[in-house]
């Protein structure tokens, strides 16, 4: 499992890093302005749609079932599931790309009604989403190859295709501005061209690995893919849910001022590089190997590995959040402050990252509690659960943005992310299918401790190194919180007995049996 999260971990690392040279190239060109604010929404919107279609609702159902079918039927008996499923998901995915073409504007009306009646934000954003909304089909059906490779612990090319997201966006914005409307028409035809090369390389993949996907295939409605089915309706349901929290969020900014969506849109970028390299890497090795682990009866394994993915995810989490809200402003201002991106967006933007970070660590610890649900093939509780966290996250955000305006929305996000998390932890623990060890019990509040004195070292240097100018003395002033921040943070983890480094080493080189 720890050679798996470190896979997914690294590529996904190399991919939000291109994503943060993206921002930056976006900040300068749309600035946080009516423009920005259109194409974010256009780009949320299938993202949103995937999200519930493609990698939650789906993969919850799909990966148990495939890794299952591999390890006990055999490859052909999996590739038959992987390929019906594909057809049906090309055949419902394309009608519903042609549906939402079609009624966009309505479709926009309830998702952005604050850009309604205005004359760039609303035409724009139906435009640019016309464009985009395309990728939900390609994202969907690369979701599902993901699927299939990572159910053969083979993690590399789906954790490394999101690269290509990154590296052909920017591309479309610097060669294709010229020659369309405006710089977000050319992100927008980026974010379509990456979604079909991503779901190519990742065809080729499965292919080399033995298993061809299809996704023209005839769907056959076998007792398997029934099976799928009917454990994908309460991860839909819940997919649904989580997608709506996200959809209030966008509602919500709509009908704040010009730029709330942008500041929101930036600060969630920073918030999602320990939560994609953390939270995504260890839900993505974590299920395969628990379904393996309970459908071939060892339920002492899967107990252990649970609590070895809830240390590992907070002893990663827990400094990102202490580092985001530390040094938030010089984080925000070195990667974006340059163009139409200026100082006053810079404080808006900073505000709201501080407000993520009250949550990243619930954000990440939902990836390593819902696959001790998935994996026993339980997807209806966490439904459940998400359906009250939306409850209170509109409470949440009706209440809050009137008093904090855009960062009340992404506290309450914040909020109801750390109840989603203690709710689902006290379900697993009353049914004592998590069981907290004394291993990890001793961990956690020595990993507390090294991350509050890493907090103190950032301060410090902080106020002893900023303000500084543009350019290069700021990107080293940042890299020395990094680095700071890094070597204060293991060496006091590792001198309290929270982490130890030598034994993540050996594990790391310890060869497969």
């Amino acid at each position: 499992m720890l050679r798996s999260i470190f896979t997914v971990g690294g590529w996904t690392m190399a991919s939000r890093l291109l994503g943060f040279a993206r921002d930056m190239l976006i900040a300068a060109r749309l600035g946080a302005g009516p423009i920005g604010d259109a194409f974010f929404v256009a780009l949320r919107l299938p993202n949103l749609f995937r999200q519930l279609f493609g990698e939650g609702a789906f993969n919850a159902a799909f990966v148990p079932a495939f890794a299952g079918a591999y390890a006990l039927d055999g490859p052909a008996k999996a590739r038959a599931l992987a390929n019906s499923l594909a057809g049906l998901m090309t055949l419902s995915l394309s009608g519903l790309v042609a549906i939402g073409i079609i009624f966009m504007p309505q479709l926009l009306f309830v998702l952005a009604p604050g850009f309604v009646g205005e004359a760039l934000r609303f035409p724009l954003a139906v435009e640019l989403t016309r464009i985009t909304f395309p990728y939900l089909l390609f994202i969907c059906l690369a979701a599902l190859v993901s699927g299939v490779l990572n159910g053969m612990d083979r993690f590399a090319a789906a954790a490394a295709a999101p690269v290509l997201f990154n590296l052909i966006s920017m591309a479309a914005l610097l060669g294709l501005t010229p020659y369309v409307a405006t710089p977000a028409h050319a992100l927008a035809w980026g974010v379509v061209a990456s979604g079909l090369v991503q779901l190519l390389m990742l065809i080729v993949a499965a292919r080399v690995a033995g298993m061809a996907i299809n996704p023209l295939s005839v769907p056959r409605l076998t007792p398997e893919v029934r099976g799928v089915l009917r454990r994908m309706g309460p991860g839909l349901v819940g997919a649904g849910v989580t997608q709506l929290n996200l959809a209030i969020g966008i509602i919500i900014g709509s009908l704040l001022p010009a730029g709330a969506v942008s500041f929101l849109y930036y600060a969630d970028r920073i918030s999602q590089l320990p939560l994609g390299v953390i939270g995504a890497a260890v839900g993505t090795a974590l299920l395969p190997l628990l379904s393996r682990q309970l459908r071939t009866g060892k339920a002492l394994s899967a107990h252990r590995s649970q609590n070895r993915a809830i240390e590992l995810t907070l002893a990663f989490a827990l400094p990102a959040a202490f580092a985001m809200a530390c040094v938030a402003r010089p984080i925000i201002g070195t990667l974006f402050e340059r163009g139409a991106f200026d100082a006053a967006a810079t404080a808006a933007t900073s505000l709201a990252l501080v407000a993520y970070a009250v949550g990243l660590p619930a954000f990440v610890l939902v990836k390593a509690l819902t696959p001790g649900f998935f994996a026993r093939g339980d997807t209806a509780t966490p439904v459940k659960v998400a359906m009250g966290v939306v409850a209170l996250n509109l409470a949440l955000n009706l209440l809050l943005t009137r008093y904090f305006s855009h960062v009340g929305i992404a506290l309450a996000t914040s909020l109801a992310s750390w109840t989603n998390v203690l709710v689902l932890g006290w379900l697993l623990t009353r049914r004592r299918q998590l069981v907290l060890d004394r291993r990890l019990r001793r961990a956690v509040p020595r990993l507390l401790a090294a991350a509050l004195v890493m907090s103190a070292v950032l301060l410090a240097l902080q106020a002893a190194i900023f303000p500084l100018e543009h350019g290069l003395a700021r990107l080293a002033g940042i890299a020395v919180l990094i680095g700071a921040g890094l070597v204060t943070y293991f060496g006091a983890a590792q001198a309290l007995g929270g982490l130890d480094l030598r034994e993540a080493l050996r594990s790391l080189r310890r060869r497969r049996s």
